[in-house]
C-alpha cells in the first residue's frame, strides 16, 4: 500500500499539494483528486454539476462525522471513569470550529487552500472547513482504520494539550442565548433526525428568529446544540451582527 501511494506520489498531476500531505502526516495519498476537492473552497469551484457548485462542502459534512466518531471513540477509552457529560464536553471543545481552525493554520491548512480573495475576509472559518474535508477526503482514500490512527497518533497526540483543553471554557449555547436575550432575537434548536448506525445520533439545526443558521451532528442532543450553536456563532460573526 505505501509503495502504491509511493509511486501514485511519483505521477500525480499536484506534487505540491502531495508532499504537503506526506510532509505534516506521513502518507502520501493514493488518489489525489480528493485532496484537491478538499483544499476547493466553493468560491474557487469551476465545476457545476446541476445546481450544485462542486467544491469541499460534501467532504466537510463527512469529514465532521468521522472526526467527531474517532474523537469520541478515543476520549471514551482514554478516560475510563469520566461521566457523560465530560467525554461530550471535551469532543465539542476538540471538534469546535476555533479549534479546528488554530489548528489547520497550524498545519498550513491555509495555503493550500483555493479560493477567490476578494471573499476569504467573510469566510472566518474556511480552514477549519478544510481541514474537515481532508479527513473526509482521508477515510474515502484510506479507510476508517487508517484515518483514525492520522487523527489520534499525527493531529491529537502532537497538536492538542488535552489537558489545557480541559480547563477551557467555551459555552457557545450560553454565548449565543446570552447575545439573543441581551439584543431581543429569538433562538431556538430543532432536532433535524436521527441517524442510527452503531449508535444513535442527533442532527440539530438552530435558528435566530426564524432563520436557519449552523447545525451540528452528535452521539447526544447536548453535543450537537453546541456544534449548531458554535456554528451559528461564527455565522453571525461573519454577518457582523455580533
Amino acid at each position: 500500500m505505501a509503495l502504491k501511494s509511493f509511486f501514485a506520489h511519483c505521477f500525480s498531476k499536484d506534487k505540491t499539494l502531495s508532499e504537503f500531505i506526506h510532509n505534516d502526516f506521513g502518507f502520501y495519498p493514493e488518489n489525489i483528486t480528493l485532496y484537491q476537492l478538499a483544499f476547493t473552497h466553493k468560491s474557487a469551484s469551476e465545476t457545476t454539476i446541476g445546481n450544485y457548485k462542486v467544491s469541499n462542502e460534501r467532504l466537510e459534512y463527512l469529514g465532521d462525522a468521522i472526526l467527531s466518531a474517532v474523537i469520541a471513540d478515543y476520549l471514551f477509552r482514554l478516560f475510563p471513569t469520566k461521566p457523560e457529560g465530560f467525554l461530550t464536553e471535551m469532543r465539542s471543545r476538540i471538534v469546535s470550529r476555533s479549534s479546528l481552525n488554530k489548528l489547520s493554520q497550524k498545519l498550513g491548512f491555509e495555503g493550500m487552500i483555493h479560493y477567490a480573495h476578494d471573499t476569504h475576509s467573510g469566510y472566518k472559518s474556511i480552514s477549519g472547513n478544510a481541514f474537515e474535508a481532508f479527513i473526509g477526503a482521508l477515510y474515502l482514500d484510506k479507510g476508517y482504520n487508517f484515518t483514525k490512527h492520522i487523527i489520534i497518533d499525527r493531529i491529537v497526540k502532537i497538536h492538542i494539550d488535552l489537558e489545557q483543553l480541559e480547563q477551557t471554557d467555551v459555552n457557545f449555547k450560553s454565548k449565543l442565548l446570552e447575545w439573543s436575550q441581551k439584543n431581543k432575537h429569538h433562538v431556538e434548536f430543532k432536532i433535524d433526525n436521527e441517524k442510527y448506525a452503531k449508535q444513535r445520533q442527533y442532527h440539530v439545526v438552530a435558528y435566530v428568529d426564524g432563520e436557519q443558521y449552523g447545525s451540528g451532528l452528535d452521539f447526544s442532543i447536548k453535543g450537537a446544540e453546541q456544534l449548531a450553536s458554535e456554528k451559528t456563532w461564527t455565522m453571525l460573526q461573519e454577518q457582523n451582527k455580533v
